[in-house]
């Protein structure tokens, strides 16, 4: 199924007015609509400057500011203010702050001080959203409203504040209804754990050792959901008062301590603030691999984002905030390649995204983020990315594109419920349910393909080839169902469906209602440390994690393990992969599975990457040399690059349907 082409992309840049004199203000409307830019984000962090004093507002610089950017033909992202909340606010009620695991206080001095569970905090917010929603609401340059801004930030997410104690036991009484329900579910019986009402539930934090993990997990869940009740209250406000205008969040990287797709049920768009080469460096990747793409970032770490921010978004989403220049955050920070700010820009449009805004305009001469490069030096000269974006405008302009995707044939599942699970029960150190996914992401990625990431869902998984479950925690009845009537072929991974929802050991052993589609059991696991592997033949080898596995009838073993171990099992079009495979062998697990998915592969270079969006198909070389992409293009006209594609190089050309 296609996306129809709506809207064509555009570009957009981070804005705040309030740190410049407004006798600047024209000048850098004039300069962002000379660029090429279309949207301005603005005032998600301006509450001092809106509201300097309990009930004193002072909209009119905001409203200035918004009149002199819509005279230039710019349109606005407005954003609510409400994660800097002002000091007055701070004072006036202490107890809104959120604690910390050890109990300590989130203070006032930057940024995201506050507790999502703090009913008075949450009212408070409401009043100034109103308040906004109301004075810029029908306002014609406001095209779009942001929420907050990256919600959880610096682990913001979890609270063990007073608040989140008596939250969280209405949250429990609301789930359980009986408190011998929840202490069945838990397991409370263990270690004398049993409480006799919901007013006797603390908060899993400062234990003399390991909380239970199923009261771990509710309280994540619990957590999950007042974020998204949070952000449910700003929806609601602002669609009362700015009818017809978008809604959006902006997500982050490499981020999964509450379930995004839950959250963007409330959103228009989803969007995420991309930033290559911070996250690079802060990634479990070894030295060699951060010093070949350290000016460019991981060839698929951008990319598996906007795949799973799409389906976040339904179709629909953006890049709020795209790294420009060097960051102030990571453990280094390089500058990016010359290029790397148009490729970055081109493999989120390659995706489907609807914008691609820089952050930010102009580098701030002071605080906490003046060494984060913009697209202007604080001297308001152009910096290095001016070029490269002014580049792509035109680029854009000369191609012609609109926002169009396809379904995918690959459906690959990323599910936050077994990113929460897998952290808080990893029983290997480095047992990481993100990183799993992700290795299975980049395998298909390097064979050329486009993947779709996807919730556990039956509608996620319709009308796929080949659909991909690795370490999914505990799917339900439906979505196994699902699963064994979508006709496609499947490949489940280790430690799916090895517990119950309440965190128990499935009752027949792992993988629990997985079992009848594979006719397996899981009879015993092991976690290994670095440097231990368990060979698969000459196929590759286990590492990390391997299963012991006992096959029914109808399942097949296809690959053992040097010790005589099933590792790889086959009942009809459904896989079973009983541990963590490295390289190798995931490459050839996935060369099967694709075979069975009668889905061909492409034998790319090393550093090409490939993204198809519609009709188009875009080339991209993440690495340091020129490379001959003939083969990949074959006859077709190029509309964007050469055959001899350059470092940080893109090129784009019309496929035919079905190639």
């Amino acid at each position: 199924m296609t996306v129809s082409p709506m809207k064509s992309q555009t570009l957009g840049v981070c804005y705040y007015p309030e740190h410049w004199p407004p006798s600047r203000w024209a000048e850098d409307a004039a300069m962002m609509k000379a660029l090429g830019l279309t949207f301005v984000r603005i005032g998600e962090f301006s509450w001092s400057r809106l509201e300097p004093a309990p009930g004193v507002y002072e909209f009119d610089w905001l409203l200035r500011a918004i009149d002199v950017l819509h005279a230039a033909g710019l349109k606005i992202v407005l954003g609510t203010p409400t994660a800097t909340p002002p000091k007055w606010l701070v004072d006036k009620m202490p107890d809104m702050l959120a604690l910390d695991a050890q109990g300590r206080p989130r203070a006032f001095g930057s940024r995201r001080h506050y507790c999502f569970s703090h009913e008075g905090y949450a009212r408070e917010c409401d009043r100034i959203v109103e308040r906004l929603a109301k004075a810029f609401g029908s306002h014609p340059a406001v095209a779009a409203w942001q929420t907050d801004n990256e919600f959880g930030c610096h682990d913001t997410v979890e609270s063990y504040s007073d608040a989140a104690r008596e939250a969280f036991r209405k949250w429990c009484a609301a789930k359980y209804g009986a408190v011998d329900a929840l202490n069945k579910a838990w397991g409370n019986v263990f270690w004398s754990m049993e409480v006799q009402s919901f007013d006797e539930i603390e908060l899993p934090n400062l234990t003399v050792t390991e909380a239970n993990p199923s009261h771990l997990l509710d309280f994540q869940r619990f957590s999950s959901d007042q974020v998204a009740a949070f952000n449910r209250r700003q929806t609601e406000i602002i669609r009362r008062h700015s009818q017809g205008r978008d809604i959006l969040h902006n997500f982050m990287g490499a981020f999964f301590a509450f379930d995004h797709y839950a959250l963007s049920k409330d959103l228009d768009v989803a969007a995420w603030d991309s930033y290559p080469l911070g996250f690079l460096e802060r990634s479990p990747n070894d030295e060699a691999f951060k010093l070949r793409y350290m000016r460019v970032g991981d060839p698929d770490f951008q990319a598996f984002h906007h795949d799973l921010y799409r389906a976040c978004g339904n179709g629909r989403w953006q890049v709020m905030e795209q790294q420009p220049g060097a960051v102030n955050w990571a453990p280094w920070n390089p500058a990016p390649a010359k290029g790397a700010v148009r490729l970055w820009t081109f493999e989120a449009f390659a995706a489907g995204a609807e914008t691609v805004s820089y952050f930010r305009w102009r580098q701030a001469p002071f605080a906490q983020e003046q060494m984060h490069e913009g697209l202007l030096l604080p001297n308001s000269e152009p910096n290095a990315a001016y070029d490269e974006v002014a580049q792509v405008s035109k680029e854009l302009a000369a191609l012609g594109a609109r926002v169009e995707t396809a379904r995918a044939p690959i459906a690959l599942i990323f599910d936050y419920e077994s990113a929460w699970a897998w952290r808080l029960e990893p029983q290997g150190e480095n047992f990481s349910y993100p990183e799993l996914v992700f290795a299975y992401y980049r395998a298909l990625r390097r064979a050329g393909l486009s993947i779709d990431l996807v919730p556990p869902t039956a509608e996620a998984i319709a009308d796929r080839k080949l659909i991909l479950a690795p370490a999914l925690f505990a799917p339900s009845r439906a979505f196994v169902d699902a699963l064994a009537a979508s006709g496609a072929t499947t490949l489940i991974g280790p430690r799916a469906g090895s517990k119950t929802a309440d965190f128990q050991i499935a009752p027949d052993l792992p993988p629990g209602v997985l079992g009848d589609l594979l006719d397996i059991r899981v009879q015993r696991v092991e976690s290994l440390r670095p440097g231990a592997e368990i060979a698969i033949g000459d196929d590759g080898a286990f590492e990390r994690w391997r299963e012991f596995v006992q096959t029914g009838a109808n399942a097949s073993i296809e690959l053992s393990s040097i010790d005589g171990a099933a590792a790889l099992t086959r009942r009809g079009d459904a896989f079973y992969l009983a541990g963590w495979p490295d390289e190798a062998l995931l490459k050839n697990v996935l060369r099967r599975a694709l075979a069975a998915a009668d889905i061909p592969v492409l034998d790319l270079p090393e550093d090409i990457r490939v993204r198809d969006n519609g009709t188009m198909r875009y080339l991209f070389n993440y690495g340091p040399d020129a490379t001959d992409i003939s083969a990949l293009v074959g006859d077709a006209k190029l509309l964007l690059g050469d055959r001899l594609i350059e470092a940080c190089g893109v090129a784009a050309f019309n496929v035919a349907p079905g190639s």
